[in-house]
């Protein structure tokens, strides 16, 4: 297959290398490839998918598009530009060209519940943060493009953890992690190679217009994984601390169990870190050698 991968950065760069063992065509598109292109083997094209004149000249008869584009923070309107405008301009762009699929890694965020339970697909996404009620507006535009023959998928990734990556593993590290209340809450996650994994099962099997969450077979409360995380490093439990319901909502914070069965089920893919214990673990063994 002949692939383009949009956003090569912490996942799109290992993705790239994973599809090009595999025997495929890849190219890499960002504002400015760096040289790891080319130890991964991924074709550079420049553009900025915020801008769509870029990203007209550029080759266009790809089988296989993934749009996996992070912002790395920002205001709404920053979101806005990049995934609701970012992924209109590519739904243009790639509307007349002879695409397979397109797969958009979304985010988990854009469910909103803080009431522990648990969440698929099918919940409401209604969630209290600007940045994802634009990721809502940005899924909506490319279930509508599928409706009229665009062949979008969604993954809805939870928080990725890997090598040098884990908010709440860092924080832990840099001992500034707080239980909030009786740490209760819920967090989701995914380590970075299954992120890769369920994305090039959505490219295999995911079906045009369908949403697949892409999160480990354990969601865990923040006691849970922070008193594991302090037996393996032998540190102390991070302090309690009271939560603000009004801080809560404007960190966009909430509290649920997001269900992978659509993922397992229909795209068949099996995790190879299923839950957080067997992936932060080579983390944790990393830490103590240092």
């Amino acid at each position: 297959m002949r692939v383009l991968i949009i956003g090569c950065g912490y996942v799109g760069l290992p993705l790239g290398a994973e599809l090009r063992r595999r025997g495929h065509e890849v190219y890499g598109l960002q504002r400015s490839p760096g040289n790891e292109f080319a130890a991964a083997g991924i074709q550079p094209l420049t553009a900025d998918l915020t801008r769509a004149a870029t990203l007209k000249g550029l080759p266009r008869d790809f089988d296989w598009v993934v749009n996996c584009a992070a912002s790395g923070g920002g205001t709404a309107e920053d979101y806005r530009q990049l995934y609701l405008e970012g992924n209109r301009n590519l739904v243009a762009w790639l509307g007349a060209s002879p695409l397979a699929k397109f797969v958009y890694t979304s985010s988990t965020s854009v469910y909103g519940q803080t009431d522990g339970s648990v969440v698929t697909e099918e919940s409401p996404t209604q969630p209290l943060a600007a940045t994802a009620a634009v990721l809502v507006a940005a899924e909506a535009a490319l279930l509508a493009a599928a409706k009229s023959g665009f062949p979008a998928a969604i993954l809805r990734v939870a928080g990725i953890y890997g090598p040098g990556r884990g908010h709440a593993f860092r924080q832990f590290l840099r001992g500034e992690a707080r239980l909030e209340n009786d740490g209760s809450r819920f967090l989701n996650m995914i380590h970075r190679d299954d992120v890769i994994g369920a994305i090039l099962a959505a490219l295999e099997g995911g079906a045009p217009g369908e949403v697949y969450n892409a999160v480990d077979d354990e969601p865990v409360s923040q006691l849970a994984f922070f008193t594991w995380l302090a037996a393996e490093l032998n540190r102390p439990l991070p302090p309690m601390v009271a939560a603000d319901p009004g801080s809560w909502r404007k960190r966009g914070l909430t509290n649920k169990r997001v269900s992978n069965a659509r993922l397992r089920t229909q795209l068949r893919c099996t995790l190879k870190y299923s839950n957080f214990r067997a992936g932060y673990a080579p983390l944790c063994a990393e830490v103590l050698k240092t």
